[in-house]
């Protein structure tokens, strides 16, 4: 990301009945309000044959550009959104990630931020396994999952169908599809939205890796500007003059030395000791007669 830039953030989905593609476009919504991202939206291939899709009564295919592994290396974070199966990711979206071994291999996706949100026939239906058994994609990869929490506080009502839990938004599409995503469940993925804006301005506003290099090279330009330019000239310096040799001093005779704090008077130690030793001697007549 080059310094000064926004981070640019990935909303890149799967849908079958378009439940996820409605929901893709509320988060993108609240990433671009917060003016502090850039976001574009994309959408994960279809694998499935055209007849299939037909007796699945599947929506048709929206003109949002299908995502490539390579195109990765070029966000900054990421926002995924499919619909569950068996509580876990459906196979278009393990597909994809299947073929992102060279970014595995090379680390392309370390360190960047990345969320997720769903969609699921029934309250209970993977509102949170759907996310959580898909972590271990992030951490082989080196993403760096952040969850929703309870940003939005109408995910704690409970007074009518609400989809999306701390894991990341979501919507209960019911089990024949009918059922879309409610305008309680698009103001919290609106929240998402705005919450992960925050995340991915504090990992890379000003100190992505890239703007890192730029200023390293912005300060080593003085430095090595200093290094090429030619030394001062040395101030010329006068020959020393040799010293006068000081003359020998006049030999005198020698001097007796001294104690200075040498007692005048005997040592009163000496004559504790003293007193000491006739006390023992009287004490030793007294006993022995």
């Amino acid at each position: 990301m080059p310094a000064g830039s926004k981070p640019k953030i990935f909303v890149i989905y799967y849908s079958t009945y378009g439940h996820v593609h409605t929901v893709a476009q509320a988060i993108t919504k609240g990433l671009l309000k917060t003016n502090k991202v850039d976001a574009e939206l994309y959408q994960i291939a279809e694998t499935l044959p055209t007849e299939v899709l037909e007796k699945m009564h599947a929506a048709p295919k929206t003109t949002v550009p299908v995502i490539t592994p390579e195109k990765l290396t070029e966000a900054d974070g990421f926002l995924f959104g499919f619909p569950t199966r068996f509580g876990v990711a459906p196979a278009q979206v393990k597909a994809f990630f299947d073929a992102t071994g060279q970014l595995w291999s090379t680390g392309a996706l370390l360190g960047k931020p990345a969320g997720l949100f769903f969609s699921t026939g029934s309250q209970h239906g993977g509102q949170e396994s759907t996310a959580f058994t898909f972590l271990t994609h992030f951490a082989h990869h080196g993403i760096v999952y952040v969850p929703l929490g309870y940003a939005n506080p109408k995910m704690f009502g409970n007074e009518v169908v609400t989809g999306g839990s701390a894991w990341g938004a979501g919507t209960v599409a019911g089990p024949d599809g009918s059922r879309q995503p409610s305008a309680v469940e698009l103001e919290i993925a609106e929240t998402q939205g705005e919450k992960f804006a925050d995340v991915a301005v504090k990992l890379f506003g000003g100190s992505s890796g890239e703007a890192q290099k730029e200023a390293e090279k912005a300060g080593e330009a003085p430095v090595a500007a200093a290094a090429a330019a030619p030394a001062p000239a040395a101030a010329p310096v006068e020959e020393a003059k040799p010293a006068a040799v000081p003359a020998a001093p006049a030999a005198t005779a020698p001097v007796a030395k001294t104690d200075p704090i040498a007692p005048a008077t005997a040592n009163p130690a000496q004559k504790k000791s003293g007193k000491l030793a006739g006390f023992f001697a009287k004490l030793k007549k007294t006993f022995s007669s």
